[in-house]
Order: structure tokens, then C-alpha cells, then sequence
């Protein structure tokens, strides 16, 4: 199996982050995160609405992005947000964001 590309606390970007917080749907896998901490690829896909191969495509994007961490157990993926990476680089960005989703 090939490595997941997964940057780096100080390669980060706030640019990457944005992008990836364009799209409703990354939002609705945040907000999951948020309150579940972790969680299989195919846990959260079970209650979005979305092609699976669309959803590889989210995970991959917030991934590369920094904002989510993939670890690979067995033929399991887990997702888990990367909380303190991005509060080290971007303080309060992420806690505004999630603010603002569970208020709107």
C-alpha cells in the first residue's frame, strides 16, 4: 500500500485549509469529526449523502490540506481532525469555523 501524502505541522498552509473549507460537504465531515474525535472512512460515508468515490475525493482533500490525519489499520481507514496541528499554526481558526457550523 502506497503512503498517504499527509503534510507536515509546519508545512501546512492556510491557503490549502480555505480551499478546503469551500465545500459543504468537507464542512459536514469537520462537524462529524468534531464531535466523534475519530472515525472510519466508511462510518462517516454511511451518513453523507455522497458517492463514495466523491468521498475519497473529501477525505483526500482535507488530508492533504492538514486539517485531518488518516491512519490505515488492517483494510480500515480512520479519520481523526488534527486539533492541536492546526491550533499551533492557526490559533482559534479551527474553533471559529466549527462555531459558526454548529450555530448556523
Amino acid at each position: 500500500m502506497r503512503a498517504l501524502m499527509q503534510p507536515t505541522k509546519d508545512e501546512i498552509k492556510l491557503v490549502e485549509i480555505l480551499h478546503a473549507l469551500a465545500d459543504p460537504v468537507r464542512l459536514a465531515i469537520l462537524a462529524r469529526l468534531a464531535d466523534s474525535g475519530r472515525e472510519s472512512c466508511s462510518g462517516i460515508s454511511e451518513t453523507i449523502d455522497v458517492h463514495q468515490t466523491t468521498m475519497s475525493h473529501h477525505y483526500r482533500v482535507l488530508r492533504e490540506a492538514g486539517l485531518t490525519w488518516t491512519t490505515v489499520e488492517g483494510r480500515s481507514r480512520y479519520v481523526s481532525l488534527r486539533r492541536d496541528d492546526l491550533n499551533d499554526r492557526f490559533p482559534g481558526l479551527l474553533d471559529a469555523v466549527l462555531t459558526e457550523l454548529r450555530s448556523g
